[in-house]
């Protein structure tokens, strides 16, 4: 089951937000807008996103400032967008951490294939990559696929059951993505998936009692209200 993609769109002008966040969703992704660098980051605190598309000039912190911000705590890609099509521009942007720049006015088909584009590059880890992958390490933690299963940050093992083990998988596979009951079930059990079954929470908080140092309050496998679940965390797998 392919999970659509988060896509941010931050633009202060809003039909262009509209019209961007409209397409996007025709084309099989799931888009959220912010109008300025704020916004941008209280979303940003609440719903894990795949690609940012972010405007240069913005209100207050502009895109160049905005960027290289984001670039200090995390590693979502960037896809910048400029009134302006100076070359200086251009470099300054990649320099903060931009992945791909694209100068107004544009295409929405370019704009969509370089979006494509650059998560293909960044993609973290798919079901067709974890074949060949003896473990898969995220936030000091690794998954043993051989053994099936963990090793805490100070490389202790830590015993899973065969649905938390296909359960985590899962939510390896596709990391800062929210997965919903359904989804969990499908990519879990297939087709012999019961839409009226609610073992997967069990399973998630059996996860949070093994991954989180508080399973109140989760950091790594997270709810989001409404949404699902979601595991917050970089991965990526070893040989």
């Amino acid at each position: 089951m392919d999970i659509p993609s988060n896509i941010l769109i931050v633009d202060d002008d809003r039909e262009i937000r509209s019209l961007l966040a409209d397409y996007l969703e025709t084309n099989g992704f799931q888009a959220f807008t912010a109008a300025d660098g704020s916004s941008m980051w209280h979303l940003l605190e609440k719903q894990p996103v795949d690609l940012i598309v972010l405007d240069l000039g913005l209100p207050g912190e502009d895109g160049l400032q905005l960027c290289r911000r984001l670039r200090t705590q995390s590693e979502i890609p960037v896809v910048m967008l400029t009134a302006r099509g100076e070359p200086l521009d251009r470099i300054l942007g990649l320099e903060m951490g931009a992945d791909d720049y694209m100068v107004k006015p544009f295409e929405p088909r370019e704009l969509l294939a370089r979006i494509r584009n650059v998560l293909r590059r960044r993609s973290p880890l798919t079901e067709g990559d974890s074949r060949d992958a003896q473990r898969i390490v995220f936030s000091n933690w690794t998954l043993d696929l051989v053994g099936r299963h963990l090793l805490n940050p100070h490389g202790t093992a830590v015993m899973l059951s065969g649905a938390e083990f296909r359960l985590l998988k899962i939510f390896l596979q596709h990391p800062n993505r929210v997965l919903n009951r359904d989804q969990l079930s499908m990519l879990t059990k297939g087709h012999d998936a019961d839409p009226l079954d609610r073992s997967i929470d069990l399973q998630v908080s059996r996860l949070r009692q093994k991954l989180e140092d508080d399973a109140k309050n989760p950091v790594l496998l997270k709810t989001v209200r409404n949404e699902g679940y979601v595991l917050a965390s970089t991965v990526h797998m070893e040989s």
